[in-house]
């Protein structure tokens, strides 16, 4: 050993190992809580893409007597027996007295999937639709 060297003892060492363990501690912490958050955000979007599948995939079994173009805009109403349907009419096409309820305009987009376009915050006309004989006929992938 040289003279010139510093003294190494063994308790050096220990607190060497004690700090390398502690710092690696809380930089593997650091970057967990970073994956953590970032899952959350990834079950987050998951969350809100079903949920926009679901709701088009609902729009989309409602009674329709024409055929559907991509980018058209159509208006759903609810019938009081319980069926929804898409009109070209809006609202105030029937002078804002429809013949049946109005639950909201849609626009088709090319994905299929549809876009709210009424500006109203009313939740999407699936609390109309029989959730339990509809989610039985989904493909499981949206499910």
């Amino acid at each position: 050993m040289s003279r010139l060297a510093p003294v190494h003892d063994l308790v050096d060492a220990a607190r060497e190992i004690q700090t390398a363990d502690e710092v690696i501690g809380t930089t593997t912490n650091a970057k967990l809580e970073i994956i953590v958050t970032q899952i959350r955000a990834l079950q987050e979007q998951a969350r809100a893409v079903l949920t926009s599948a679901r709701e088009s995939a609902l729009l989309h079994r409602a009674s329709c007597g024409f055929q559907k173009r991509i980018g058209a805009t159509y208006h759903l109403y609810h019938r009081s027996e319980g069926d929804a349907y898409f009109s070209m009419l809006s609202p105030q096409d029937w002078r804002d007295t429809p013949p049946h309820d109005y639950e909201g305009s849609y626009r088709l987009e090319p994905d299929m999937a549809w876009t709210r376009v009424d500006g109203r915050d009313a939740p999407p006309p699936q609390e109309r639709f029989s959730i339990a004989a509809l989610v039985a006929e989904l493909p499981s992938a949206l499910i």
